[in-house]
């Protein structure tokens, strides 16, 4: 699992394509309760490219902030890629940031079903490119769910932005 200082030194890496390429960044979360706009916050300058972020841990924030459809909800449940489509559409609409990065799941220890057990996690990227999403699964406690998403998150916008500037991806030999 990722420490504090890894978290960090991934933010420091995004923050500095994202000044460099003069891209702004938003954060939509919800099981991560704004881990993720903290940990870009640390980063000293973040104000020059890191737009807001959106805790919207509630379905109703989730409409009302983020234009979540309460039909996508109903028929979907918050932890679903179509819910953090929306919210990452919604982000990316309302906050004119160049990049949108959604987040929601069921980080326990309580609240998950056989369908959407504990650690599993949504994630969506929106930016002008196009809109992606994937999901996760997650093991340990709620913190250890909470920790890697926000590792998880990090990557794919690192990935997304290394992308954008036609960096080589940090996986490349």
């Amino acid at each position: 699992m990722a420490s504090d200082d890894e978290l960090y030194q991934l933010a420091l890496r995004i923050g500095i394509v994202l000044r460099r390429d003069a891209l702004r960044l938003c954060t939509a979360e919800s099981c991560t309760g704004g881990w993720l706009a903290k940990l870009i916050t640390d980063v000293p300058g973040s104000s020059q490219w890191f737009e807001r972020g959106y805790v919207s841990y509630s379905n109703e924030a989730k409409q009302q902030d983020l234009g979540v459809k309460p039909e996508i909800l109903a028929a979907h449940g918050a932890v679903s890629g179509e819910v953090v489509e929306q919210m990452a559409l919604g982000a990316l609409l309302a906050s004119g940031a160049t990049l949108a990065v959604a987040i929601s799941g069921v980080a326990g220890p309580d609240g998950g079903t056989s369908d959407k057990p504990v650690g599993l996690v949504w994630f969506a990227l929106a930016q002008s490119a196009g809109l992606d999403s994937e999901a996760c699964r997650f093991a340990g406690d709620r913190e250890a769910v909470r920790r890697q998403a926000v590792m998880k998150a990090l990557q794919l916008i690192e990935a997304a932005v290394q992308r954008s500037s036609g960096a080589p991806n940090s996986c490349a030999q």
